[in-house]
């Protein structure tokens, strides 16, 4: 795979089926860090992928293709907000660790400058060293790294949030 081959852009009505597919993939790979099972019919929980295409402005839902096939997405929220937040990111397994997650996420953070804050688990540890290298990459050392609870889900590990600045092109 050559970086030329990979299209970030947002993503339409027409992608959702494509979304919804690969939303169950990342699903899957979270489940392992927070013990989240399948519905019964197979599905998980989708109500960021509903907001993402169905909640307005202040959401912008992307989608990610090598060679016209699918490879990840990301959703992000708030745009109307003080900070943007990374609601979702997935890059499947086969492309990982070949820059196409460095690349989407700079696509996407560069299409809405500003503050922005990007939540993942400690648990995760992959997601803990890509979301560093991205913050720098993006900002030098000019991020910050908390840990917050959910104050609607107490009962859940708490998040790990990077938030910086990102001045634009």
């Amino acid at each position: 795979m050559t970086s030329a081959e990979l299209d970030i852009r947002p993503a339409t009505p027409a992608d959702r089926p494509t979304v919804e597919r690969l939303w169950l993939l990342f699903r899957h790979d979270l489940s392992e860090f927070g013990g989240q099972l399948p519905n019964r019919d197979g599905t998980f929980r989708s109500e960021r992928l509903e907001e993402a295409f169905s909640g307005g402005p202040d959401w912008a839902p992307y989608l990610f293709r090598v060679g016209g096939s699918p490879v990840g997405f990301a959703f992000v929220r708030a745009l109307g907000g003080p900070a943007r937040v990374l609601n979702s990111f997935f890059v499947v397994r086969a492309v990982r660790r070949s820059g196409v997650g460095l690349r989407a996420i700079r696509e996407v953070v560069a299409g809405h400058p500003g503050d922005w804050e990007i939540p993942f688990q400690y648990e995760n540890t992959g997601a803990v060293r890509f979301w560093r290298r991205v913050a720098t990459e993006l900002v030098g050392e000019a991020w910050t790294e908390e840990v917050r609870p959910d104050p609607e889900r107490p009962d859940l590990t708490p998040d790990v949030w990077i938030s910086f600045r990102y001045p634009g092109p």
